[in-house]
């Protein structure tokens, strides 16, 4: 037979992947449905008054693992009892009918009184089809991943109550799934352990391991942390990432470099953040050296070793004017960083994503300035945020939700 797949979405609800099942050669069928999307964080309880033949007509999203109810009969379709489907509410009393139909006359041969009592529940539900006297239907999933039509949507249907509810821990169980036993603590557990993951050396290409740590900088915010260490080569990296947006303002600090005590407050470098130290004429543009959280003297260090490494500077391609050039420059470093000279140290950060520590914190520091100020049209071309829409990108007539 073939099998055709069709992912399609249903309005104010989600993807789903529809299945068909066809043979030519004995015209069996079959079609069912499965979520596209993952467990939802609740599960979905749709509770419908049926009272009309258009009530029968709804459209309904039924998965492996949800329960339908019809109270009055006392009815039910357990869970994983059928496969997912794509249907109507008198699809699924249809369904049912068959199911109970299909064994019958087994069980007239055996248990005469059993199937008398079947015939009569079938013909309770057939009952039901005809919509002769009102009742309920009712359709609970602990994935949250079924649906009941609304024809109003997106105003209110009366008829229909949509309610959701915490999963149990037998009912997440049968979703294969693992309830944290301390979810009040979940978010404080995550700042307070080291996640580790596997990856590839970025030198040797052998396997290793990078450990992620979620920061809060005092005064400032939550930064994430990131380092990669190899056993293979010894390589070691490390990154930061900001753990926020970017801000309304971009942000220019000043720092007036003054002793050796300035060289241990913390730093946090972002990689749209651009250094600059004019008393050396040196400036380091954006992306350069990536973020970094460390302190003033590490950063100071790794600008070193950065110009350092310049193959330009180095070797046959060297010339001797720019060898003098480049010792006389680190020389200046080098005596910034021992705190022999003083110096001004500009961090320029358009996304507002950059720190240094203020010592007298929470008491201004006379030796540093924060300044924000309008990020110009090209600063926001280069973070993306000009061709950037968080409201009204709905393209016209599209579905609202």
């Amino acid at each position: 037979g073939v099998t055709r797949l069709l992912l399609t979405r249903i309005p104010f609800f989600k993807e789903i992947i529809v299945s068909s099942f066809a043979c030519n050669s004995c015209s069996w069928s079959n079609t069912e449905i499965q979520s596209a999307g993952r467990i939802q964080e609740q599960g979905v309880r749709y509770t419908l008054a049926v009272t009309s033949r258009k009530d029968m007509n709804r459209e309904v999203v039924k998965t492996d693992c949800a329960t339908a109810r019809i109270p009055e009969l006392d009815f039910e379709i357990p869970a994983f009892t059928q496969k997912g489907v794509l249907t109507t509410i008198e699809g699924i009393i249809d369904r049912a009918i068959v199911g109970l139909e299909q064994d019958q006359p087994v069980r007239r041969a055996t248990d005469e009184e059993v199937a008398n009592k079947i015939e009569e529940f079938i013909g309770k539900l057939k009952q039901l089809k005809e919509v002769q006297s009102s009742f309920t239907f009712v359709l609970d999933d602990p994935s949250g991943n079924s649906f009941v039509e609304n024809p109003r949507a997106p105003q209110k249907d009366d008829a229909l109550v949509v309610s959701r509810y915490r999963r149990t821990a037998e009912q997440a169980a049968m979703l294969g799934l693992e309830l944290d036993e301390k979810p009040a603590d979940s978010a404080e557990d995550l700042r307070n352990e080291v996640l580790q993951f596997n990856t590839n050396c970025p030198e040797c290409n052998a396997p290793a391991s990078t450990n992620m740590k979620l920061v809060q900088i005092p005064h400032f915010k939550e930064v994430i942390i990131m380092a990669t260490n190899c056993d293979s080569c010894g390589h070691r990296t490390n990154e930061v990432k900001s753990g926020g947006a970017i801000e309304p303002q971009g942000t220019r600090i000043t720092l007036r470099i003054t002793d050796t005590s300035d060289m241990t407050r913390d730093i946090l470098k972002s990689e749209t953040c651009s250094v600059e130290i004019p008393e050396l004429e040196f400036e380091l543009g954006m992306g350069a050296l990536g973020g970094k959280f460390t302190t003033l003297e590490g950063l100071l260090k790794d600008i070193r070793e950065l110009v350092e490494r310049n193959p330009f500077t180095l070797g046959d391609s060297s010339a001797p004017s720019k060898m003098e050039k480049l010792q006389e420059f680190i020389g200046k470093l080098q005596e910034i960083i021992e705190g022999k000279t003083s110096a001004h140290f500009i961090m320029d950060d358009p996304a507002g994503n950059s720190y240094l520590q203020n010592v007298y914190a929470p008491e201004e520091d006379p030796e540093l300035s924060v300044e924000r100020y309008e990020r110009t049209f090209e600063q926001n071309e280069e973070l993306g945020l000009n061709d950037m829409r968080t409201e009204g990108y709905e393209p016209e007539g599209a579905p609202r939700r």
